[in-house]
């Protein structure tokens, strides 16, 4: 009671005190006056779009008696899930037209997975349909084309988000709840986070911008109206706004967009190195000043990387002239290079600086996620690496993509997914799962499946 009394009184006081600033902005701050977000906010909204979506996803049976230890231990652990089962939903987000002339949409991969049918609609409450150009789970970015499109749209300018500052002021603009249009503000709390979700490639901007539901795939713009990234995730346990939310750099979305309009997905490349985050301990050990940039522990024999000189123990400071701050955003910026492209990376080694020039590598077997094999049934998997949420947390291939009208897509399958066994023999790599699968006699697979914190098993072929 005495600190409500307390609160209540100083909160009176303050009021008393200050009654200009408690019902309306100051005039002026140090000389200046203070802006309205308005002009932007006008000039900006005809380019954000609310994405709406109609499909078919295939869900697991569960049988509620499984999750009584007693029928655990009595069928072993087995009879948990059903078959699998067919149902209708709808959802709302948002999305950026970054092309006019081609009516291009960027949005989340999340907003438009498994969709059958997707809607656009303009501020002006125009609706169009879309197609999917292209998407990329994997940093989940989805690029949209407007079907029909009418020739007065507008498309916002892109920004550049290597150049953001903690503390720079950003609106946040999307559909949130389906309330189309709802514009925040707020400014950048943190950069390069990761461990937010489950895409691979992750370093969000972090924002207290109010972010919610339906905000997936909207604006997330800098006080120039320039699109600085791409909303989608919030950390939240009510599943509302508590001051933290996540976008995709569009530095990182663009270069996804590219190469989903020039190839119609991301190829991705390797240098052919294992990194380990610097601390102050290894920067000590390793005769540096400050604890900056990453460690390399290892260089695969015959890789890009070795190639081009690196070695273990070599700690990594830039990549093309950009300061590398953690294992997450190097990874996530090598992620978005297709296989060719060169870089020029900043190295320190015994104390001296230096920079070497490398060339992104073809994936070695294991590391890619292509398989044409008729016994994959449609799937496409990697191996969990080290850049996954789920490493070291279950071992397994984890589905990287399932072909439409494939027998995977038929039983429910989705990118994401963890699969641990095959014929109820445990696999941990790709090549274990190929070698698996090809010991099939009948050509059948009887997969053992983790999803989020469920496992079921899933037949194919036969």
């Amino acid at each position: 009671m005495k600190r409500i009394a307390f609160a209540a009184v100083f909160a009176a006081s303050l009021l008393t005190s200050l009654p200009v600033l408690a019902h309306t902005p100051p005039p002026s701050v140090a000389g200046t006056p203070v802006p309205s977000l308005a002009p932007i906010i006008k000039r900006v909204s005809p380019a954000i779009v609310n994405v709406s979506t109609r499909g078919h996803v295939q869900v697991q049976q569960q049988n509620p008696f499984m999750n009584d230890p007693f029928f655990q231990q009595f069928f072993g652990g087995r009879g948990g899930a059903g078959g699998p089962v067919e149902r209708k939903f709808q959802s709302l987000g948002s999305g950026v037209i970054v092309d006019a002339e081609k009516g291009y949409v960027l949005t989340n991969n999340h907003v438009i997975e498994n969709a059958d049918k997707i809607t656009v609609t303009l501020v002006d409450n125009r609706s169009f349909d879309a197609k999917v150009v292209g998407k990329d789970p994997d940093t989940d970015v989805a690029l949209l084309e407007i079907l029909k499109k009418p020739s007065d749209l507008t498309a916002i300018t892109l920004g550049d988000s290597d150049k953001l500052q903690v503390g720079d002021f950003v609106v946040a603009i999307g559909n949130p709840f389906g309330l189309n249009h709802t514009v925040t503000a707020g400014i950048v709390s943190a950069l390069g986070r990761d461990g937010v979700e489950d895409s691979k490639f992750q370093s969000f901007i972090q924002t207290d911008a109010s972010i919610n539901p339906g905000n997936s795939g909207g604006a997330l713009i800098d006080l120039n109206g320039d699109l600085v990234g791409i909303n989608t995730a919030i950390l939240s346990r009510t599943g509302g706004n508590i001051g933290i939310g996540f976008a995709i750099p569009v530095n990182m979305a663009h270069n996804v967009m590219d190469q989903l309009i020039k190839y119609g997905k991301v190829q991705r490349g390797v240098l052919g190195i294992t990194i380990q985050n610097m601390t102050p301990e290894i920067a000590q050990g390793l005769g540096m000043g400050q604890a900056t940039g990453v460690v390399v522990t290892q260089v695969q024999p015959g890789s890009e990387a070795e190639k081009a000189g690196i070695k273990a123990g070599d700690v990594i400071t830039t990549l093309n002239g950009m300061p590398v701050t953690s294992n997450s955003g190097l990874t996530s910026t090598l992620g978005v290079m297709r296989v060719g492209s060169e870089v020029s990376i900043g190295i320190v080694r015994g104390g001296k600086p230096m920079t070497v020039k490398a060339t992104i590598g073809k994936p070695t077997e294991g590391e890619s996620d292509e398989s044409d094999d008729e016994l994959m049934h449609g799937l496409a998997v990697s191996n969990l690496d080290k850049t996954s949420p789920l490493y070291g947390q279950v071992q397994g291939v984890v589905i990287t993509g399932v072909a439409d009208d494939s027998d995977a897509a038929d039983a429910g399958l989705r990118e994401g997914d963890v699969i641990v066994a095959v014929n109820r023999q445990q696999v941990k790599t790709v090549e274990e799962f190929r070698k698996a699968a090809a010991a099939a006699k009948d050509g059948s697979l009887f997969l053992t499946v983790r999803r989020g914190e469920q496992m079921f098993y899933v037949s194919l072929g036969g």
